[in-house]
């Protein structure tokens, strides 16, 4: 798989147009990312000061963690990408992830050649193209950051505050700025994979809010369970954690996933996949998902479900906690009202419904089939990693020898 250029065989998928609104939420996210970052620095600093050295030391940890896998992939994805314009040497751009800096770099790089964008009233597909090239790949950064770093702080934060019994100012905002991070994360990545299909099929607000809800209700209840089972059993979280990552990692594999370009880079990937399933569905691979998705949303709801219940075995009867009763009632009622509502998504909101009216398709991350793809006969940069996880999400089957007639696939790993 390349990570961009422009292939043969057929029109490329046209980037969509690149609008202020789009440039607003880069300032946003890019805000939203320097808070986080202070906010977790101040977190740590927090713990350090009460002595709580061993909770400032995982928050920082996590911290560091998602730094260096972010910017790792941003690293490597420089390296295979051959559209970037007036980029730095390759020695200036390896200190500045060597000094966690990528990131950031994406960020401001996306500002500047956005508002470039915008302001030009006729601004050339390359460079409307590239704008949006690179906002796909700090939404995929985002996401990994999510998951790698706020919903692990999340988790942390939630089993504090349930073993001290209080919560404090700094927690507080820490718990509200990885709830927002991940919420924005959420829906800033189905975005992105919407924008390869056509304007009439790209994300509403309605299917914006649904989606966004049953992603958030099936999260929180995970989040919950995992943050009840460390307050009771600190020791024995991170051989659950392991249990279940290998596990998910294994089921990566199988499904023979080929995101990058590197097999040893591809391990990275898969294992970054591998923690985000330990928290919430992802879908890697092409192909009719209905059974997939069913067993892996049956295992997550049994084991939150053996989670939660040794916390309440060994804590049963409840008395200083005694508000926690309604809340692990509350986090049922939202695991059932989310898969509800992504029923409800997959059956009347998602962008192959059209389709399905026509043909008999699966209802979970179905086909629009290439048509309801975006395709423009001129040339513009397309990030392909973008492009093959809105494949995954939208593409019901890859039939053997099928041309899709768009050129992007013909060089790419399948």
């Amino acid at each position: 798989m390349a990570g961009s250029g422009h292939g043969s065989g057929g029109p490329q998928p046209s980037s969509p147009r690149y609008r202020y609104l789009d440039l607003l939420f880069a300032v946003l996210g890019t805000a939203a990312f320097l808070v986080d970052l202070v906010a977790d620095l101040w977190v740590a600093s927090s713990y350090m000061q009460a002595g709580h050295c061993l909770w400032g030391g995982l928050v920082l940890a996590l911290l560091g963690l998602s730094s260096l896998a972010m910017q790792f992939f941003s690293w490597a994805w420089y390296q295979t990408d051959n559209i970037e314009q007036d980029l730095p040497s390759c020695c200036c751009l390896a200190v500045v992830h060597l000094f966690q800096l990528g990131y950031l770099y994406r960020c401001l790089r996306m500002l500047k050649v956005g508002w470039r964008v915008c302001r030009a009233e006729t601004a050339p597909q390359q460079e409307r193209g590239y704008a949006v090239f690179l906002s796909h790949d700090i939404s995929m950064l985002r996401l990994f950051e999510t998951f790698l770093e706020s919903t692990p702080q999340l988790t942390l934060a939630l089993s504090i505050v349930l073993h001290t019994n209080k919560v404090e100012l700094f927690q507080g905002l820490g718990i509200c700025t990885a709830s927002l991070c991940v919420a924005w994360s959420l829906l800033d990545y189905h975005q992105s994979l919407r924008c390869f299909l056509l304007d009439k099929h790209e994300l509403g607000p309605l299917s914006s809010t649904i989606y966004f809800l049953w992603n958030f209700l099936l999260l929180c209840p995970r989040v919950l369970a995992v943050a009840l089972f460390a307050t009771l059993f600190p020791c024995y979280i991170g051989l659950h954690f392991l249990g279940i990552w290998t596990a998910m990692l294994l089921w990566v594999w199988l499904q023979d996933t080929a995101f990058m370009e590197c097999p040893r880079r591809e391990w990275l990937y898969r294992a970054t996949v591998a923690v985000i399933l330990y928290f919430c569905w992802f879908n890697v691979a092409k192909g009719q998902t209905r059974q997939r998705s069913a067993i892996y949303h049956g295992f997550i709801l049994v084991d939150s479900v053996l989670l939660a219940g040794s916390w309440l075995w060994y804590n049963a009867p409840l008395r200083e906690r005694s508000y926690l009763l309604p809340v692990l009632l509350a986090a049922l009622v939202c695991s059932v009202l989310g898969l509800l509502l992504r029923i409800t998504y997959y059956k009347w909101l998602h962008p192959t419904l059209q389709t399905r009216r026509q043909a008999s398709y699966d209802e979970v991350d179905t086909a629009e089939g290439l048509a309801h793809f975006r395709a423009s006969p001129a040339p513009a940069p397309v990030n392909r990693r973008m492009y093959q996880l809105s494949q995954n999400h939208f593409l019901v089957s890859l039939q053997a020898g099928q041309n899709w007639g768009n050129g992007v696939l013909d060089d790419m790993s399948l």
